[in-house]
């Protein structure tokens, strides 16, 4: 009985087999080449390769210096946190703030996203989701 592979202790096929089914990540594909999901040049990649410089935009904000814009959207959503206890916001909650500060989707996007469908609003469109007078309630009773 001890001639089956199952028996012997000093059988190394199965560790062979093992070794087998790892594959060799140089033999497969580049994961820099791939993107997930599916998504593929959607507008939203974030990585540079070689000669491709970080726009003004982004770079500003991680050198720490915001724009107005950049600076107004963080105290926007830092304020939103403290007055309603949350460490971290849903993406609704985000949507939210972007809303109540006044932006709305008046332009068509400049994304490629496959299942959905863009949309664009009138500039005065009401922001739909609740006023600000509520955080303003909740600030002035801290």
């Amino acid at each position: 009985m001890a001639d089956q592979p199952n028996d012997n202790p000093n059988n190394h096929d199965d560790d062979k087999a093992a070794k087998r089914s790892v594959m060799d990540r140089r033999a497969g594909i580049d994961r820099r080449d791939y993107a997930p999901g599916g998504i593929h040049n959607s507008g939203l990649e974030r990585r540079r390769g070689a000669g491709k410089r970080l726009p003004d935009f982004a770079k500003a904000a991680e050198e720490g210096e915001l724009t107005a814009e950049q600076f107004l959207f963080v105290n926007a959503i830092e304020a939103f946190k403290k007055v309603n206890g949350r460490t971290f916001p849903t993406w609704t909650d985000v949507l939210e703030v972007v809303r109540l500060l006044g932006y709305r989707k008046t332009q068509e996007m400049n994304l490629t996203l496959p299942n959905v469908e863009d949309w664009t609003e009138k500039p005065d469109t009401p922001a739909g989701v609740r006023t600000f007078d509520r955080y303003q309630d909740k600030e002035d009773a801290a």
